[in-house]
Order: C-alpha cells, then sequence, then structure tokens
C-alpha cells in the first residue's frame, strides 16, 4: 500500500475562482480582438498601396473582408459573455490602442526584388 504525500492545493474560494475565470476570459477575447483590428489595418493599408497586381488584390479584398467579419462576430461573442457595456468599452480601447507601424508595407512584386539585387 502506498503512503505517498499530498501537498495540500491552496483553497481559493468560489466567487474569488469565478471572477479570475472570467477576467482570464476577457483578457483572451481581448487578445483576439486586438489581433484581428490590427490585421484588418494591416491589410487595408496593404490594398491602399499601388504595389499589387489584380489577383493579389482580388485576394486581400476577400480576406479583408473575412477578418472584418470575424472582427465584429469576436465582439458579438464578448456582447453575449460579459454584456453589451462590456463589449463596447472593450471595442473602443482597442480601437483607440492599435496601431500598425507606418514601415510596414507589402510584400514587393518579384520584378521589383530583382531591382534591389542589382
Amino acid at each position: 500500500m502506498s503512503t505517498a504525500v499530498l501537498t495540500p492545493a491552496p483553497i481559493v474560494p468560489a466567487a474569488v475562482y469565478v471572477r479570475l475565470k472570467h477576467e482570464i476570459n476577457l483578457a483572451a477575447m481581448t487578445q483576439e480582438l486586438c489581433s484581428l483590428r490590427f490585421s484588418i489595418i494591416l491589410l487595408a493599408r496593404w490594398e491602399a498601396s499601388q504595389n499589387l497586381d489584380k489577383e493579389n488584390l482580388v485576394e486581400l479584398r476577400e480576406e479583408l473582408a473575412d477578418l472584418r467579419v470575424l472582427y465584429f462576430d469576436k465582439i458579438d461573442e464578448i456582447a453575449m459573455t460579459f454584456g453589451v457595456q462590456q463589449a463596447m468599452q472593450t471595442k473602443d480601447t482597442v480601437e483607440r490602442n492599435v496601431t500598425v507601424p507606418n514601415d510596414m508595407m507589402p510584400p514587393m512584386k518579384p520584378k521589383e526584388q530583382e531591382q534591389l539585387y542589382f
């Protein structure tokens, strides 16, 4: 028969556990919203540049549309989970704070890359 010694786990009141879990879930959803916002801004900037051919532009626009749908779906998910007021506050915070550096431009066309080497 084994006589293993168990170390006591810290006991956390249920209310504290629920609050912490709630905050962690909100933080995770906010991070996802930030990632989507960053991608939307970046792709919108690339779309506006004149460096893309028609095929890439069509693909970029489709991806941008998909990202926007995901962004608003994530806001809806936050609203359903944490309430509309929290969702609007989170959206406002994300839109104020997420930025993309000005020097992040789309990849160059192969011909432009070749010109750099010669």
